[in-house]
């Protein structure tokens, strides 16, 4: 499945510890803007509001050939998930130090799916702690490419 867009943010600062898939409500216009690829969710979230999931600060650009009915770039949009999964989110996302995260956007049979992820955050040394190891990670690779030319 090719993404629309990626938070590439995402599993820098959390550790992901489970994964949704929701569908959104957009309007034409932001569905042509995705077309084209137009937005960013690197700083957005989501939040359990009553019975609903809402996704805030994600930015699709207003499309260029829309008129005055063109959408609002930051708006806040509705998630599409079932009950039992929306009490699941707020169960995870009410534990402190646990957020609500969109991890990408990707095309499903037709339309924009978002992947929401429950993340913990990740405090400074364990940002090192994974930088480390994928530059090891990289050094034996190498290492092995060497070996076997």
């Amino acid at each position: 499945m090719p993404d629309i867009l990626t938070n590439s943010k995402a599993r820098r600062d959390y550790h992901i510890l489970e994964t949704f898939e929701a569908g959104i409500v957009l309007k034409g216009t932001e569905v042509k803007s995705l077309r084209a690829g137009k937005g960013q969710i690197r700083d957005a979230f989501a939040r359990v509001e009553g019975d609903e999931v809402f996704l805030h600060n994600a930015h699709i650009d207003e499309y260029t050939h829309g008129n005055r009915e063109n959408h609002d770039p930051k708006a806040v949009r509705k998630l599409l998930l079932h009950k039992a999964e929306i009490r699941k989110l707020f169960g995870l996302a009410s534990v402190k130090g646990h957020a609500l995260v969109p991890l990408a956007f990707y095309w499903k049979k037709g339309k924009v799916k978002v992947s929401l992820g429950v993340g913990k955050g990740k405090a400074q040394y364990d940002k090192r702690d994974d930088l480390k190891k994928r530059e090891v990670e990289r050094e034996l690779k190498r290492a092995t490419a060497m070996r076997f030319r």
